[in-house]
């Protein structure tokens, strides 16, 4: 079990770098699974889920390892994840569905876990391999797919970031070409896009509603550098943003982060891009509104950490979450630090301008770990955040450490495997 100290903050100054983004190592690490040839990633960043993705590779029968920052693929020959216990793990397993399914023309999964945020179903994923040609059976937790796949027109429901990428991959190697529509615009997205085109993939479209997918033969190796994560630039936006500091990201990607940028300077921060990423000034004084949407709307993973701002703005803030069911449960633990929350439903009602005061917390979930170690800055007195399902180090590289070297006092005090 991890747990972490934070105490009060002063204002934070300084630069740090941001790390690659997880939600976008992730898919290019399932994409190997496409090649026989070698893949190598540089700058992954040192994530229990990159850990858990790279194991799950080894459990198909491919080479997965690291050397310092590189991460090293070699899929010669693969078949379907045989570890069901790291595929229960995270809600990413399901991204080797589509390249296995295309490569091999089979694949077996245990349906895939993940932080408890809401139902996330993978109907889209099936759906969409269908639309390929696949034949889909489902018993018990076990989803098998089976048949060579061909390019169709495939519709979306909704834009699932999921879907669109397993279906991307699905359709490099797919006879024919695949059109996607109502499909995700995130920047992982196009990142994923960019590196499978590097392995002489052919798409177009890549950030739009639509992306054409013309199948080839086969892909070969490749190296890249993903993007920096957007979320962890937004988090590191919202600690400046709470404690008045002056600190640069390097890195960060501003052109992925306007909705949130939008929020902070909207709320008094100065916001200005920098040669070297980005660079935040000030404190967020004014309330906010916030809608969660899918890209570029606002981001539901940055909806708890921005809240924890919108806590010590003072007025009424308002939030609204349309993604994700489960996605307030963080809000328990900022009122027993002494914010005034309220919610109703998918709306959540913050009455800022009260004192929080430290206190021990645990994390629900990823995003709600980092935004109670961001609350463990404003708050008066000491923070113990306890973090026994370790969802801190699932997304985030050493965010403590971040904070500390911009000036925070925040370390981790224990880290003990549970039994």
């Amino acid at each position: 079990m991890a747990q972490y100290r934070i105490c009060h903050s002063p204002r934070l100054s300084g630069e740090v770098s941001v790390s690659t983004a997880k939600n976008a190592v992730l898919p290019i690490i399932a994409a190997a699974l496409l090649t026989q040839e070698e893949v190598i990633i540089h700058q992954t960043p040192r994530l229990t889920d990159v850990a858990h993705m790279l194991g799950i590779l080894r459990s198909c029968g491919a080479e997965a390892e690291t050397e310092g920052t590189d991460a090293r693929v070699r899929a010669l020959a693969v078949d379907s994840p045989a570890d069901h216990g790291l595929l229960r793990t995270m809600r990413a397993s399901v991204l080797v569905l589509g390249p296995l399914a295309a490569r091999n023309g089979a694949c077996s999964l245990t349906m895939p876990g993940g932080c408890a945020i809401g139902q996330r179903p993978i109907d889209l994923h099936l759906k969409g391999l269908q639309k390929l040609g696949a034949k889909v059976e489902q018993e018990g937790g076990t989803v098998t797919v089976s048949g060579f796949l061909k390019g169709a027109n495939v519709y979306l429901d909704f834009p699932s970031v999921g879907a669109t990428e397993n279906l991307v991959m699905a359709a490099t190697l797919a006879k024919g070409v695949t059109r996607i529509e109502n499909a995700a615009k995130e920047p992982e997205i196009t990142d994923l896009c960019h590196f499978l085109t590097l392995m002489g993939a052919r798409i177009a479209g890549a950030g739009t509603a639509n992306i054409i997918v013309e199948g080839v033969d086969h892909l070969h190796g490749a190296e890249y550098t993903p993007i920096p994560d957007r979320i962890e630039a937004g988090t590191l936006a919202c600690a400046a943003a709470l404690t008045e500091g002056n600190v640069l990201l390097e890195r960060a990607r501003t052109d992925h982060m306007r909705a949130l940028l939008f929020k902070l300077s909207e709320s008094g921060v100065i916001v200005q891009e920098d040669s070297r990423g980005l660079r935040l000034r000030g404190k967020a004084r004014h309330p906010m509104e916030a809608r969660t949407l899918s890209y570029p709307g606002f981001p539901t993973d940055m909806q708890a950490p921005l809240m924890v701002v919108a806590t010590q703005t003072h007025g009424l803030s308002v939030f609204l979450e349309t993604i994700f069911e489960n996605r307030y449960m963080h809000v328990v633990e900022l009122n027993r630090m002494g914010a005034k929350i309220r919610v109703e439903g998918q709306l959540a009602l913050i009455q800022g301008g009260h004192t929080l005061t430290g206190a021990h917390v645990s994390a629900t979930d990823l995003r709600a770990a980092a935004a109670l170690m961001l609350a463990g800055l404003a708050a008066q007195g000491e923070t113990i955040l306890s973090d026994a399902a370790g969802h801190l180090m699932r997304g985030y590289e050493g965010l403590e450490e971040k904070l500390k070297a911009l000036g925070a006092e925040t370390e981790k005090v224990e880290d003990t495997e549970r039994e």
